[in-house]
């Protein structure tokens, strides 16, 4: 694995201090902080800029999650281009989330945690990018929740963004509803949850765990479970023929991928930022998916990953025809891999060509 970027910069901006941010659910914040990254330097022009969305369980710091993608080879040239990535509030890395307290209770926010959703977060990064000073953006680029930010961006933001570029994104089917779903309830039948009120010292870790176990079947394909797992016993020795414990290969790590997962991030969080994911839908707050679609002024490449089940790749091209219907300068491309969702982080190197094509354009 490559090693982490570290950011030029690396800061919190807060605002909504004196008057709360009105959130499309109709909810409130005050005050918001938003944790942000900047790898690189703004040109004189200031138009250098490439905001880089992350994922469910990412955080500003591009270069931790997506290392690859920099120097040389890479799609990221900080002689040239300033990177900027923000934590989505709601996130446990440094942003205002359900963690914090509650200003008018005094007490964890919790499931009081205001609603979010994908519009929020654009409109939340706009203004931070505001405060910068940063007007126009040379791209918006991110995979999965952070694809439906780049394709928001170019819709609440048609005027400000050149290119947007989105890895495995579209509103989600019913499936992945479904998945969600789950994985919420893991959570929310954990004994400590206590409606997101538990304590730093005993927090809903099974829940959670039991939760990303159930996600990470959705990010991989049959295929590479298949090739990686096949029907072996666990390797630390385990007969699953000798008693209903003992595990085949494939759950040993699943097991491992949830109790690791606990160690990093926060239950709380997963239930906010998931609730965003499913109500994403590029018509929210417009009169119709053509509507929205219509304002998209840049240029946009869809990718979809033949082996994703969870965004499948024809879902992902069905809204790039929509876009082009709606008269958007819009391609799209697909990446054969058989690392289902998560190809867009297992694979970087098949990214990088796609993506340089329509930056250096």
């Amino acid at each position: 694995m490559s090693e982490p970027i570290i950011p030029t910069y690396e800061g919190n901006y807060v605002f909504a201090e004196d008057r709360p941010l009105q959130l499309f659910s109709g909810g409130k914040l005050q005050p918001v902080r938003l944790r942000y990254a900047i790898y690189g330097k703004l040109n004189e022009l200031r138009d250098n800029v490439i905001l880089v969305c992350h994922a469910l369980s990412g955080s500003a710091r591009v270069g931790d999650w997506w290392p690859q993608l920099f120097g040389d080879g890479g799609v990221f040239d900080l002689e040239r281009d300033c990177i900027v990535g923000i934590n989505i509030i709601g996130s446990c890395y440094g942003s205002t989330g359900p963690r914090d307290i509650n200003p008018e209770t005094g007490e964890v926010f919790g499931m009081d945690f205001p609603l979010m959703t994908v519009r929020d977060w654009t409109k939340s990064q706009a203004l931070l990018l505001d405060h910068l000073k940063i007007d126009k953006l040379r791209a918006v680029i991110g995979g999965s929740i952070g694809g439906m930010q780049a394709i928001q961006w170019a819709i609440d933001f048609p005027e400000r963004v050149e290119r947007c570029i989105a890895v495995g994104a579209a509103p989600l089917t019913a499936m992945g509803l479904a998945l969600n779903h789950l994985q919420r309830l893991a959570i929310r039948t954990d004994a400590n949850w206590l409606d997101g009120r538990y304590g730093d010292n005993h927090p809903p870790e099974e829940g959670l765990a039991l939760a990303r176990e159930i996600a990470m079947i959705s990010y991989k394909s049959a295929g590479l479970l298949t090739e990686r797992f096949k029907r072996k016993p666990n390797r630390s020795g385990e007969n699953p023929l000798r008693s209903l414990t003992e595990r085949y290969d494939v759950a040993g790590y699943l097991d491992y991928q949830g109790e690791r997962f606990t160690r990093r991030f926060d239950a709380s969080s997963y239930m906010i930022i998931t609730k965003a994911m499913d109500n994403f839908d590029p018509a929210f707050g417009y009169q119709s998916e053509q509507a929205a679609l219509e304002r998209i002024r840049a240029r946009v490449l869809l990718i979809g990953i033949s082996s994703d089940w969870l965004f499948p790749a024809d879902e992902v091209q069905d809204l790039s025809r929509r876009m082009r219907d709606c008269e958007v300068e819009a391609e799209y491309a697909e990446i054969e891999s058989s690392h289902g969702h998560d190809g867009f982080l297992a694979e970087p190197q098949k990214l990088a060509a796609l993506l340089s094509a329509l930056l250096r354009s």
